[in-house]
Formats: C-alpha cells, structure tokens, sequence
C-alpha cells in the first residue's frame, strides 16, 4: 500500500483521508502534518500519523497532498524540499499554478486538483491537470486518491481549471442559491418551512439523479417536462424572459475571470 502525507488537515485532507480509509488504506498509511494542537487531536482520533512537522510527515511518503490554504502553499512547499524521486505532490489549492509549485518544489511530479465541497460527503467533482511528463503510474496513484472522494476527470490545458472553478468549484453555491430561493418562493406562496425544504430538496436531489442517468440532454429532459400551455411552460416562460441564460453565463464568467485574477497574485 501507498505511503500519503497531507500538509494541512482541515475539511478537504480530513475527507479525503477518510475516503482512503474506507477504501483499503489503514492509518499507518497516512501522516498529517497541521500546526493546530486540537485539529491533531482529532485527527489522530482517526487514527492516522499526526505532527506539527512537514518534513516528518513526508518522510517516505509515496504522495504528499497539499491541503493548505492557498496563502499558506509557498511555506508548506519550502519546508518539505529536497523531494525524492518519484515522490507525487498533488496540490488541491485554488489558483497555485504548477510554474508557482515546480519553482517552489524543483520537483516535477506535480498534480493540481480542483475539488468541490460535496467532496465532503463523498459526491466530489475534482478536476486534475498535469504536465505530459507525469508517468501514467503516478497519474493512476493520483486519481486513486482523489477518486476516494467522488468523480475525477484529467483536464489537458491548465488554464482550463479556471473554468472549472467557475462551473464545479464555485457550482455548489449556485445551486444552493437556487434551492434558497425556491425555499422562500415556496413560503411566500403559503408552504411552512419544514415541507418548503422537504420538497426542494429531494426535487433538486432526485433531478439530479434523473439527469445523470439519463441519456438524453439536461435541455431534452426539460423539454419532456414542459407540457404546451402548462404550468412548467409558464414558469419557464418568465425565467427565459428575465434573461436567465444571460445571467448564469455572466456568473460564471465572472467567477472564471476572478480564478485567473488569483493564480496571478
């Protein structure tokens, strides 16, 4: 089995150690090294390596992870060089490109990751750029891991992570956004809060299922659901005339022009 070290042990390297852990991985396999006494505490609760250490913590470690914030990844990667050879470093901090991560660590075997928060709860979408000199060992090790936490897709342009912060990394909020206000529409229309949320929340859950499964498009299935001079075509009519499409398009436009802004920071 792989030997992992985390560099920070905060929600994301917490989930994904305990990804590991239920997929075959014990906790001599894993080390963490985070400065917060408390947040050792309950990591070792999990039964893990914990120190205050990097170097310790990546000491013959297969892969290091870096979990830090993305302030913080200079002085996490300082600490640990010189790497070995063949040692893997996926870093999962927003915005820190592998220019910044190759001059920190003179090291070449470097993965960026673009998690998402339902990573937390196993349902992750995290997106991984390499450069073409990455071995298909070290790339197979690399989704092995992240994929402890949810689905993982390879992106070849690295600058295409920006976007993907803007669609799957910023993503959960935007549909929490939508689930809040269908809450609050719901209550404004005479619902109580409890039977609001029940309703919103296994309709978001199970449409989300249904789209997944479904081999036809997210629009097609909108379409199937949209009866001619119903109740779903009037609510559509009004979201289309408010220039919904517009509005999401910009969003996320601008969350993607913000992720470039803070990889050059």
């Amino acid at each position: 089995m792989n030997k992992i070290a985390f560099l920070g042990g905060g929600n994301i390297a917490t989930a994904i150690m305990g990804g590991l852990l239920e997929n075959g991985y014990t906790g001599k396999d894993i080390w963490v090294a985070d400065p917060d006494e408390i947040q050792r505490q309950k990591l070792n609760e999990m039964g893990v390596g914990v120190t205050s250490d990097n170097a310790e913590a990546t000491a013959g470690a297969d892969a290091i992870l870096i979990c830090v914030k993305p302030g913080q990844v200079k002085m996490a990667a300082t600490s640990i060089v010189p790497l070995k050879p063949g040692q893997l470093v996926i870093s999962v901090a927003a915005g820190i490109n592998t220019t910044s991560l190759r001059t920190w660590l003179a090291h070449a075997n470097l993965v960026r990751c673009m998690p998402n928060t339902p990573a937390l709860i196993g349902e992750g979408m995290l997106a991984l750029f390499a450069e073409n000199d990455l071995s298909k060992a070290a790339r197979s090790l690399a989704t092995e891991l992240m994929s402890s936490v949810g689905e993982t897709r390879w992106f070849e342009q690295e600058h295409d992570l920006d976007t993907v912060t803007a669609i799957s990394g910023s993503g959960p909020a935007y549909f929490f956004y939508l689930m809040e206000t269908l809450i609050d529409a719901a209550m404004t229309l005479g619902l109580d809060e409890q039977s609001a949320r029940h309703l919103v929340l296994q309709t978001a859950l199970g449409t989300a299922q249904m789209a997944k499964i479904s081999p036809h498009s997210p629009a097609q299935l909108r379409q199937n659901v949209t009866s001619p001079g119903g109740t779903t075509q009037a609510a559509c009519k009004v979201l289309t005339d408010q220039g919904l499409q517009s509005i999401i398009e910009k969003a996320a436009t601008a969350a993607q022009q913000r992720s470039v802004e803070l990889g050059k920071s």
